[in-house]
């Protein structure tokens, strides 16, 4: 049986200085890293694969890695509330984990869309980026009948509103937002379509870094074009 102690070797083993520089890049900060690329960290969370509560002591290390490891293994329908908000509130200053590990699990929890409605009104930037993912994995994973379709097309008219006034992070994960409503949910794709048009390009400082903010407009059309539009995927993990 694997312990914290034993993994967090392993993935010191596995780090590198290059992948320091990278996650730094992205605005990770680097004493909280070991520089562990994504696939071994798929490689690692193989061998652990349903041990929940290993993901959970990974989680509560602080360690960048280690929580996106927890994220891979973790089932979200297997914690409790009081755990995806310690979850949510621990990512703060770790953009990857915010982004991925959080809504990765957030939207497993049979409570998701209430609680990704709470996240997306938190004052802190961290958790309401967690939120706006979180529901962006909804559209993208539920199946249309079983969405609010009324409460996601409020959460379009608030994104026209207000995405080019809420800080960097926040406003990336609304974009997104707006990309998986017109790519997933097709009762709504038009007014998607009519919100991304409004707002236009999304200015957001990516740092030292080549990543771009897509334009929603063209995302949209772009999966429609390779026939993707409305096929749900089975998780939002990556």
């Amino acid at each position: 049986m694997s312990t914290v102690a034993k993994i967090l070797a392993e993935l010191k083993s596995k780090g590198t200085e290059k992948t320091r520089a990278t996650y730094a890049r992205h605005r990770m900060p680097v004493e909280r890293c070991f520089g562990v690329s994504v696939a071994d960290m798929k490689l690692i969370a193989k061998g652990i694969k349903g041990q929940q509560a290993l993901a959970l002591e990974l989680y509560a290390t602080g360690k960048m890695e280690a929580m996106y490891l927890a994220g891979l293994v973790a089932n979200g329908a297997k914690m409790s509330r009081q755990e995806l908000e310690a979850w949510a509130e621990g990512a703060e200053g770790l953009p990857m984990i915010v982004d991925y590990t959080v809504p990765w699990v957030a939207v497993e929890y049979p409570q998701a869309r209430e609680l990704a409605m709470e996240w997306i009104g938190s004052s802190k930037d961290h958790v309401a980026s967690s939120g706006w993912a979180a529901y962006a994995g909804l559209c993208t994973t539920v199946p249309d009948e079983a969405l609010d379709l009324a409460e996601i097309n409020g959460l379009l008219n608030k994104t026209v509103r207000e995405i080019h006034t809420v800080a960097d992070h926040v406003r990336s994960r609304m974009n997104c937002f707006v990309i998986a409503v017109g790519s997933y949910v097709m009762p709504l794709q038009r007014q998607a379509k009519e919100a991304a048009r409004k707002i236009g390009e999304v200015s957001v400082d990516v740092g030292d870094t080549d990543c771009k903010v897509p334009l929603a407009t063209a995302y949209i059309e772009k999966v429609e074009a390779a026939g993707k539009a409305g096929k749900k995927r089975k998780t939002i993990r990556c």
